[in-house]
């Protein structure tokens, strides 16, 4: 895994913005801390910083063959197949790297190359020979890339702040984006919250020439009629699996596993441990808070069922991987400077708060002993084993599907704490309403569905689509800002496909949820993590968390610089800080205060011009 930047400009001759191009790259260090260079043309400029994964020595980048060069980011499993094709095609290698197959398949195929690749990428290629900057993003954005379209050109990179260390690139607010962000945690419009930064959605890619910018979508899920019976199903989606984890596992550095012993995480371990990739005992890595126990109440959090550590010692037993346990104390949840690199890591006005902070840490100290990991991202959204599928009120409330999960617990939004004026100002529930409405339109049929499983399919849709971008940009920025390359066997696209027309009668069987994953982990796992309830990623239930966030929100009601306060709903913000909020405190709750803190802190960081705000 590495980090990309450049710039395409038609109107000059590039080698005199060296030091600049330079600066961009130096700014993805932290993605990749391997190695580093830069590759410059009249009119395009590639960097790289390499994270070292496969082919240590020979997959050095920028990478040129035949006046084609590449930046790219990501793991294209399915190279080794790619290599023999290309291979029989005339093609002659010099390394042994997935980077070479990608830059040869393009030479080979064109942009068409894409649909043969089965992995997670963000990568450019300059074609000098028809002079044009092609720019790629995977199937359902696993990895991320940003541009900034110039009046000759195009500024890109792996995240906001490469593009922000080129002078071009200013800082003002987006409205949009700003308030989109807010709500979503991600960018589902490709607008950001600096203005003019886009981000390439999942799916598509960019043509960058003298003409100008054209974004294409190169893929689409599909709906078609599922042939197989249930006992077929199960059998496809256990070799699909074991297919996956088995390429996920090819690494020529240590590979680690996350384990939160709920069913995904657990199946992901055993598998591993029965793969012919895994070079020795596989290592897995789990997180808690210290004294979590104490305060742990089963039933108080509609997505945090259980605690985990009793089912992770089941799957360590059961698997025998050899397993460490990090433990985090609330200070390090409140540390100033650990908050301020989970910014630093975001670039972006994020508010997951101690779900952020806690998940850097863990991926800090999986980073002393791995240098990439394989987590279970993706399977609740295309298994469909959130809370909220399973809710028959969510099913008639026109927004998404998590939202109105949310609303109908009374959890209020992390937007609550805004001056009411601004909102409306901003049009921000219309533009929700619109977004929504743009998702339900999107979503493919299948003629002759019945309602159950057409509604069922377009929160599919929604939950691949739109919410899991929450969970895999989460995952992405606080893995890369420690240099720890992180593998999500849940959202290959071969499985999302297949799984998009399974019915929903097949996923939930005999009450249980995710009840065809359970099927298929089978003989895989010990009975109680079978059937063990869906339960989120730990959050801290030490009251000493909630007590440095109301000090924040103190302070950016009293403080003399505080740029975010002139936007806040002072009277409810100050009913927080007196305790006398009548939604209270919690895991969910907390959001609106860390989304205020953690605005505010945004627009200090990065100088932001709120103007268009105001």
């Amino acid at each position: 895994m590495c980090g990309i930047a450049g710039v395409v400009d038609f109107s000059t001759d590039l080698e005199s913005q060296r030091s600049v191009i330079e600066r961009m790259t130096e700014t993805m260090r932290r993605r990749g801390p391997d190695a580093g260079g830069v590759w410059i043309s009249r009119h395009a400029a590639l960097g790289h910083r390499r994270l070292s994964v496969i082919d240590l020595e020979g997959g050095i980048q920028p990478m040129v063959r035949d006046d084609v060069a590449l930046t790219y980011s990501g793991e294209v499993y399915n190279f080794r197949e790619l290599r023999t094709e290309l291979e029989g095609a005339g093609h002659r290698f010099t390394t042994k790297s997935d980077t070479e197959v990608v830059l040869r398949a393009y030479i080979e195929w064109g942009a068409a190359c894409i649909d043969r690749f089965n992995g997670m990428f963000g990568f450019a290629i300059w074609d000098g020979r028809s002079q044009e900057l092609l720019l790629v993003r995977d199937r359902v954005g696993v990895k991320p890339v940003y541009y900034y379209p110039t009046p000759h050109g195009v500024l890109f990179g792996s995240e906001p702040k490469a593009i922000l260390a080129n002078p071009t690139a200013q800082r003002k607010v987006d409205l949009n984006g700003f308030t989109s962000f807010l709500m979503l945690q991600a960018n589902l419009s490709g607008d950001t919250p600096f203005a003019g930064l886009k981000e390439l959605q999942p799916g598509e890619f960019l043509r960058v020439t003298r003409a100008g910018i054209e974004c294409k979508r190169y893929y689409e899920l599909t709906a078609r009629p599922h042939e197989d019976d249930l006992d077929t199903t199960v059998e496809k989606v256990r070799a699909l699996l074991a297919d996956i984890v088995e390429r996920q596992l090819v690494s020529d550095v240590p590979i680690g596993m996350l384990l939160s012993g709920g069913i995904d995480s657990s199946l992901l371990t055993s598998l591993a441990t029965r793969s012919n990739s895994a070079s020795d005992t596989v290592r897995s890595f789990s997180i808690d808070f210290v004294g979590h126990g104490d305060f742990f109440e089963a039933g108080v959090d509609a997505l945090r069922t259980t605690e985990d550590a009793p089912f992770i010692r089941d799957v360590v037993e059961y698997v025998r991987c050899r397993h460490e346990g990090i433990e985090v104390p609330t200070s390090a949840l409140c540390d100033p400077e650990v908050r301020r690199r989970v910014l630093q890591a975001w670039d972006l006005p994020n508010h997951l708060g101690d779900m952020d902070v806690s998940l850097y840490l863990l991926f800090q100290a999986v980073r002393e002993h791995c240098t990439v990991a394989i987590s279970g991202e993706g399977a609740d959204e295309v298994f469909g084993g959130y809370p909220w599928v399973h809710d028959e009120k969510v099913l008639d409330v026109p927004i998404y599907p998590w939202m109105a999960f949310q609303v109908l617990q009374g959890t209020p939004g992390p937007f609550s704490l805004f001056d009411g004026g601004v909102l409306s100002r901003t049009g921000m529930f219309e533009r929700l309403g619109g977004m929504y409405a743009e998702g339900i339109a999107a979503a493919p049929r299948l003629d002759g569905e019945s309602p159950l499983d057409a509604r069922m399919r377009e929160i599919n849709y929604l939950d691949v689509t739109r919410f899991m971008r929450t969970l895999l940009d989460r995952k992405d920025r606080m893995s890369m800002a420690v240099g720890l390359e992180v593998r999500v066997p849940f959202c290959d696209h071969r499985l999302i496909e297949y799984l998009f027309n399974v019915p929903w009668s097949m996923k939930q069987r005999e009450g249980q949820s995710k009840w065809l994953l359970r099927a298929a982990a089978g003989d895989l796992l010990p009975a109680s993590v079978l059937t063990r309830p869906k339960s989120a990623f730990p959050a801290t239930l030490d009251t000493g968390y909630d007590d440095m966030l109301r000090k924040g929100l103190q302070q950016v009601l009293t403080g003399a610089d505080e740029p975010i306060r002139e936007f806040v709903n002072v009277d409810a913000a100050q009913a927080i800080v007196n305790g006398t909020d009548a939604a209270g405190t919690g895991a969910w709750k907390r959001l609106r205060t860390e989304s205020i803190l953690r605005a505010n802190a945004w627009i200090k960081e990065y100088d932001v011009d709120m103007s268009a705000l105001a």
